[in-house]
């Protein structure tokens, strides 16, 4: 049941109001000055106020300001005999809900109380589904503003739709590929069946098998009883296969085969069960490289390489590390009490400098860790860890990636010129796979000019791989 605070001095105003509202079933609380209403706002929970614009000890608008700085959230009518735009204005910019001037009609006060508790309570909703969500995404957020990025994340709206299809994620690691896995689920029509999720690189082999697959009694030793396994578990769901390139050759078989023929069998079992369940598979290895090098099974890796999506390291999308470095402060000023915000130039440069080798986690974790160990207005330089302010862009030639002197002769400026140049081309080709369209859009030169580069230094496809 919902709790109204009535404070006014006027003892036949409270007595009407409580008398309207207890016919609706609200319960009502009664206070005749200012000071008294903030001490039950501080001890009770209360969901709307009826405030009086004029009290004889208080200001109707100081104590709106305070019981808004208690409760950001509460709800407050504002009431009054001697009504005026003015009043009315400055009480909605303080926070107030409504603004109603005496003497009023029992429906017009039945109707706003409706209306302002019901607003109340789509509020608390969105803040329950918001919170829900950052639960199951494991309170990370996608941030896109780099076009790298939003043409990732279009990708994968798309491919949700089409609940059949398995999906590989790549990326090096922290870049959030079980995000976009989880992502993959909640958008898709799969999204009230199971997510389950298991790493193929933290299991042996045969307890790896057994998870995915289960068991029948007696199968082997400590086999006591029947285990269903992760396949027939995330029936109609999603199963998220983490690390995929540490699987073993002998399980990648076995994977294959319930791929195609959308079957699986209990370890121990003679009989095959149909599975309806959509595979998300992720990796932060090159499974070309690592088929040439017999590590992974050919076919399985067509199988899975159905629709490829590649999440971008962080250093290749700039225009995001800052919108999630002010998305995580404001999470953890939040969460450890701390008042970050704003981001000096000089932070803000060595963070768009950084390298971030451990990509998005890592960003998030210099961030706690300055959250935890500083307080203050303005993340500074001095408070960002040594590793990105150890090394700073130009102090040094030697983090080029080859090695030249420049001798009292001169140096051949061509030469050094064409060796970066080669040097951007090879990564940009690996990156991609050797996709010209893909190459072109990540150097930011047109498709014909980056043919003739290959050209010019007899590069091809196999210097992607």
């Amino acid at each position: 049941m919902e709790k109204i605070l009535i404070v006014d001095d006027e003892p036949f105003i409270c007595e009407n109001l409580k008398r309207i509202l207890e016919e609706e079933h609200y319960m009502t609380v009664v206070d005749r000055d200012g000071h008294g209403a903030l001490n039950i706002i501080k001890q009770e929970t209360v969901d709307l106020v009826f405030l009086d614009l004029n009290l004889p000890d208080m200001s109707g608008l100081d104590i709106l300001v305070q019981m808004k700085q208690w409760d950001p959230d509460i709800l407050v009518i504002i009431i009054t005999g001697y009504a005026s735009v003015e009043s009315a204005v400055k009480a909605l910019k303080l926070g107030a809900y409504d603004y109603i001037k005496k003497p009023f009609k029992a429906d017009v006060i039945k109707l706003i109380v409706k209306l302002s508790l019901e607003t109340q309570q789509l509020k608390r909703e969105v803040r329950t589904l918001k919170k829900q969500t950052e639960d199951v995404l494991g309170g990370q957020t996608l941030i896109a503003e780099s076009p790298v990025f939003m043409d990732m994340l279009k990708q994968v709206r798309e491919v949700a739709q089409h609940s059949e299809v398995t999906v590989l994620v790549t990326g090096e690691s922290g870049t959030g590929k079980d995000l976009i896995a989880r992502t993959l689920h909640n958008l898709s029509p799969r999204r009230h069946r199971p997510f389950l999720e298991i790493n193929c690189a933290a299991l042996p082999e045969n307890l790896l098998e057994s998870e995915l697959f289960g068991y029948e009694s007696g199968a082997f030793t400590g086999a006591k009883g029947r285990k269903i396994g992760m396949f027939e578990a995330a029936d109609r769901g999603t199963l998220f296969l983490d690390e995929i390139g540490e699987m073993h050759l002998g399980l990648q078989a076995k994977l294959l085969r319930v791929l195609e023929d959308k079957k699986i069998r209990r370890i121990g079992g003679i009989q095959s069960h149909e599975t309806d369940v959509r595979i998300v598979a992720a990796t932060n290895q090159n499974l070309r490289e690592a088929v040439a090098a017999k590590r992974f099974r050919e076919d399985l890796f067509y199988r899975l390489h159905i629709v490829p999506i590649h999440l971008p390291p962080l250093r290749e999308r700039p225009e995001d590390i800052l919108a999630l470095t002010k998305t995580f402060l404001v999470e953890f000023n939040r969460k450890f009490g701390r008042n970050f915000k704003e981001i000096s130039p000089d932070a803000r440069q060595l963070l768009l400098d950084y390298r971030w080798p451990g990509n998005v986690r890592e960003l998030r974790h210099v961030l706690e860790r300055i959250c935890i160990m500083h307080d203050d207005a303005m993340l500074q330089e001095m408070h960002l860890p040594k590793e990105l302010t150890a090394h700073r862009p130009g102090d040094s030639m030697s983090a080029l990636p080859f090695d030249f002197q420049i001798s009292e002769s001169g140096i051949d400026l061509e030469a050094v010129v064409d060796q970066f140049t080669q040097y951007l081309l090879k990564k940009a080709m690996r990156m991609k796979d050797g996709n010209i369209s893909h190459v072109a859009r990540l150097l930011g030169v047109p498709r014909g000019n980056l043919r003739y580069k290959l050209d010019k230094y007899h590069m091809g496809l196999q210097d992607a791989s």
